[in-house]
């Protein structure tokens, strides 16, 4: 992407800064590019000296010792779960050094993938890696008070209303004040089931896009906006991601592999029927959130490269409906609306 001078000096003074320090003495500054952003505001920067080669994330500054990303890093690193490691931040000006992860993300990596034992065993991995943040003991997690949210009824529910203003209202046209309200209150009911169950520490956005692979090793990113959860949000958003399309097969195999994995006693849901009771809500809530989100991003950004996924999305919704007759009067409503738009 293009880099503006005002941003290279700007990279330039920060990054000059990072060089008093011991440990990247002796390099010097050669190159800045400016990297294709996600979808928020953050912007990124590689940083290239003559032995090695940086990214520096710049966001709003925040007050010293306040940066939501960093606490959450150092909180996740002590549990040896792999995250990108943090070389020098300025939190006043939003500056944050790191590791060069590359550019090669689980969705990438995926392209090369042979059959489906090799995706079966990539998957794995990625599990075992959400195992470890789910596993962690939820007084240690309330005890560090840098996780103060969680999604309760009234989370789940905002989300669900930004979903219906943005797809329903703004990207359908729908003007129908009935059928929106037809759409909240089936929601609210679902939402009122996952909320009521025991929670587990979070990622919130853990799919395909959020997973670096640096020398076969699987680093997980974005995390900094960590929530209390049910753990099928996690799951929903792994294999039930809008980017990728993972079998049927497979995904079977991962989510069996899961649930005999995590402690389901503590979560109350030693049975595997109420376990897919509520995969199965969450997949219907995580996913039209998902395509909420695609919906914002184009009115407000006129960023085309997510409708894309509001088709493979709404499929993916209605084949989850499909699995159990209470979801068939929001099914109805639903595509009644978006089969005819």
């Amino acid at each position: 992407m293009k880099l503006e001078l005002s941003e290279r000096l700007y990279i330039e003074d920060l990054f000059s800064r990072s060089l008093e320090f011991d440990h990247l003495k002796g390099e010097k500054l050669e190159q800045v590019e400016k990297l294709t952003g996600d979808a928020s505001t953050r912007r990124y920067y590689r940083i290239f000296t003559n032995i090695n080669s940086y990214v520096a994330c710049v966001d709003n500054p925040t007050e010293k010792g306040e940066n939501t990303f960093i606490n959450t890093q150092s909180f996740l690193s002590n549990y040896a779960i792999r995250v990108p490691q943090i070389l020098d931040r300025k939190v006043d000006k939003g500056y944050i050094l790191e590791e060069d992860l590359g550019n090669t993300t689980l969705l990438n990596y995926l392209s090369n993938i042979e059959s489906k034992e090799q995706e079966l065993a990539v998957y794995k991995e990625i599990i075992d890696m959400m195992l470890s943040l789910h596993n962690i003991p939820l007084g240690e997690v309330e005890k560090s008070k840098k996780f103060p949210l969680k999604f309760d009824e009234e989370k789940l529910n905002s989300e669900i209303e930004f979903t219906v203003d943005y797809f329903v209202s703004k990207f359908l046209k729908i003007e129908s004040d009935q059928i929106k309200e037809s759409i909240l209150n089936e929601f609210k009911v679902i939402n009122k089931r996952i909320a009521q169950m025991p929670m587990v520490l979070t990622h919130r956005d853990f799919h395909s896009r959020n997973i670096m692979v640096k020398n076969e090793e699987f680093v997980l990113i974005d995390f900094q906006d960590a929530r209390l959860g049910l753990p099928q949000y996690d799951l929903v958003s792994l294999l039930e991601d809008c980017y990728y399309d993972l079998g049927d097969e497979n995904k079977e195999k991962l989510i069996e592999y899961y649930f005999n994995s995590i402690d389901n006693a503590s979560l109350d849901q030693e049975d595997i029927s109420k376990f897919m009771d509520l995969y199965w809500d969450m997949t219907l809530q995580r996913v039209f959130k998902a395509v909420g989100s695609y919906a914002y991003i184009f009115d407000t950004r006129k960023d085309v490269r997510y409708i894309k996924y509001i088709g493979f999305a709404m499929e993916k919704i209605r084949k989850a409906m499909m699995m159990n007759p209470r979801y068939s009067s929001l099914r109805k409503v639903l595509f009644g609306i978006y089969y005819e738009s």
